[in-house]
């Protein structure tokens, strides 16, 4: 069988007369310093745009909204969730007295996410649909920023860089999520900012367990490496995804034993006899201070509001407010598992790869202004449909060539690696659910992790450098011709994203599968 070309590929041999000139200007230092700079700021600039143009439409409390503003706003101004009475949603809109009582609510998802979005609310007031989404809005553009610093460290490239993070910048579910105020936007911010920092240590520490220690002649268990504050860092980063929904544990977890997995192979490489046990008895429990000590760290000061005051709901449960605090733990636990109550909208996980239900997240109620009698206005999380079957298909790609390097013990790049590591974090766990309500729009923690396999794929596609020329340019011509396509479907399907008013049958166009309607 013919060898798969590797995601990072080997030098230039043959080049066209424009593919000479390309790569001279490409491989100039001064060139090359300022498309890295000018790429990222450019991208991020158009993800900044896409999410912050008139972020405050709707100006009413959109899906979830309806429960993550006004719990942000009882956070800024009680310290705890509090109770709210009837009409809040349109108090809100109006600014009419909130019906705000302090008697404590029983609250389902730790309180950062809230709080970070209570600061928008503070500098706008609650009546100002911006200062509701400013936060997340912030944080999605930061996020696509995090794709390109990530996919720039796995591939060494730009240009693949450039196409990861334009793919996140350009993609509906990530632009919706970014333009309404829930919770899983600041998650997926919080883990790519772990994993940044995870790939930080390793890029550190590595080479340090590879390097063979002068003091140890007959290598038996090779260093224990307490000074990694790239590691501390990524565990201060997942400690806020946790503090923003517990979903983020699986994404540590996962993390955390990428950390130890990695750290036992670079002790194989350097001659470590009982590598497997030093990596995982020596330094393991290292590592596991360094990276969850910090992220509970976050995740308990997370909890200081309803610490610090006494309305919390189940704060004097017991004279120890750690105690309270745990068996508020426990019932948030029993809530999540037992969650089977039905919802138009809910999309079980076996369903999320067909993208067979996205999420309406608002509809306008007498739209007008698109040139017809018959408008229709509408936030559907649905991302770019291009983008996201051609993401599961290389994520599929990777797992092939995944088992492949097993099976024929060959190197496996951190490239292959870590994208599948983030989806399997981000998605396996709610297969464990079946009957749990859960929806398609929490695929937006995957979509980065989706999009960094579909850039190192669609390298794979634009030819290996060493390959016949007619073969490379074939390659680069698909993936440019896929490029152009992705950013039309994007502008095609803008303003369903935006809730923008569109004629009816404009917008029936955009419902290619039953279950989008």
């Amino acid at each position: 069988m013919t060898e798969p070309a590797p995601l990072l590929p080997p030098p230039d041999q043959r080049l066209t007369r424009y593919g000479q000139l390309r790569d001279s200007i490409l491989g100039s230092p001064d060139w090359g310093r300022m498309i890295g700079w000018f790429a990222p700021l450019v991208i991020t600039l158009l993800a900044a745009v896409l999410r912050l143009v008139n972020v405050g439409h709707p100006h009413q409390l959109a899906f979830d909204e309806t429960y993550y503003v006004k719990d942000a706003w009882s956070l800024w101004t009680l310290g705890y969730e509090g109770t709210w009475g009837e009409n809040a949603n349109e108090a809100f809109i109006t600014l009419q007295q909130l019906p705000l009582d302090p008697k404590g609510a029983f609250i389902v998802h730790p309180p950062l996410g809230k709080w970070l979005i209570a600061l928008g609310m503070a500098l706008g007031g609650p009546d100002n649909s911006v200062g509701w989404r400013l936060a997340t809005a912030l944080l999605g553009t930061g996020t696509v920023l995090l794709t390109y610093l990530i996919a720039r460290r796995l591939s060494g490239s730009v240009v693949v860089a450039t196409v990861a993070a334009g793919l996140l910048a350009i993609d509906g579910l990530s632009i919706v999520l970014s333009r309404i105020a829930l919770l899983d936007g600041i998650l997926t911010f919080f883990i790519m900012l772990g994993v940044l920092f995870i790939l930080c240590d390793r890029e550190r520490t590595i080479p340090v367990l590879e390097r063979p220690d002068p003091e140890d002649p007959e290598p038996m268990w090779g260093r224990v490496l307490w000074r990694r504050p790239w590691l501390v860092a990524a565990g201060l980063a997942f400690g806020a995804a946790c503090a923003v929904k517990w979903s983020g544990l699986y994404v540590l977890a996962a993390f955390g034993l990428y950390v130890v997995v990695t750290d036992a192979l670079a002790r194989r490489r350097a001659g470590i006899v009982l590598w497997p046990t030093a990596a995982a008895f020596r330094q393991g429990p290292v590592s596991f201070v360094l990276l969850v000590a910090p992220a509970f760290a976050v995740y308990l000061t997370s909890w200081t509001g309803w610490l610090v005051t006494a309305g919390g709901y189940n704060r004097d449960l017991d004279p120890n407010p750690f105690v309270s605090l745990f068996r508020y733990h426990q019932a948030m636990l029993n809530f999540h598992v037992g969650l089977t109550s039905g919802h138009p909208y809910a999309s079980p996980a076996w369903e999320w790869p067909f993208l067979l239900r996205p999420t309406a997240v608002w509809v306008g109620s007498d739209p007008t202004g698109c040139g017809t009698d018959h408008c229709i206005a509408v936030i559907s999380s649905i991302p770019n449909p291009l983008i996201w079957y051609a993401g599961v298909a290389a994520s599929v790609y990777l797992l092939y060539r995944l088992v492949r390097a097993w099976i024929q013990r060959r190197t496996i790049e951190p490239a292959l690696t870590l994208p599948l590591i983030g989806l399997a974090a981000t998605y396996v766990p709610w297969l464990m659910f079946p009957e749990r309500t859960i929806f398609q729009f929490y695929t937006v923690a995957m979509m980065p992790f989706l999009l960094l396999g579909l850039a190192m794929t669609l390298r794979v596609i634009a030819g290996r450098r060493d390959d016949p020329l007619y073969r490379r340019q074939a390659g680069e011509r698909t993936v440019t011709v896929f490029l152009v396509f992705a950013v039309l479907v994007s502008a095609f399907f803008y303003p369903v994203w935006t809730g923008m008013s569109v004629p009816y049958q404009f917008w029936l166009l955009h419902n290619w599968l039953p279950g989008w309607v």
